[in-house]
């Protein structure tokens, strides 16, 4: 039950089928892509730190997925959802700053992120009860 789609109940039989896993990973690619354009001495600073935390959003959906316990699989859901603040938290400094458009699309997909992540970590949640 813990590794269901949340809409359909189907059960995944791999992290890769996950929608929030696709979604988080192509959130890293953007992330990647737009930092390329990011000044040079950045590089070491904003840059690093926003890769960083947006790679590991889908990193910990993966390892989250291969645990067994409840208790584990929540740790490392909550473990991204926290990377996924911090790459948002990262994107609005790049936009006062000016590398990033204000209107990016970034935000929004962060957005999306959260409600995904929060609604497994909720399925868990209930499923302990």
């Amino acid at each position: 039950m813990i590794n269901n789609v949340i809409k359909s109940n189907k059960k995944l039989l791999a992290f890769e089928d996950a929608p929030v896993w696709k979604d988080s990973l192509d959130f890293a690619v953007k992330v990647y892509t737009i930092t390329k354009q990011f000044p040079k001495d950045e590089f070491y600073g904003i840059t690093n730190q926003l890769r960083r935390a947006s790679s590991s959003i889908s990193a910990n959906l993966a390892e989250g997925f291969g645990r067994n316990g409840q208790k584990e699989k929540l740790q490392f859901y909550s473990i991204a959802y926290g990377s996924l603040l911090e790459s948002k938290s990262f994107i609005y400094l790049s936009i006062k700053l000016g590398y990033i458009e204000k209107d990016s699309q970034l935000i929004l997909q962060v957005e999306s992120l959260q409600k995904q992540i929060n609604a497994i970590k909720n399925s868990i949640r209930k499923a302990k009860e």
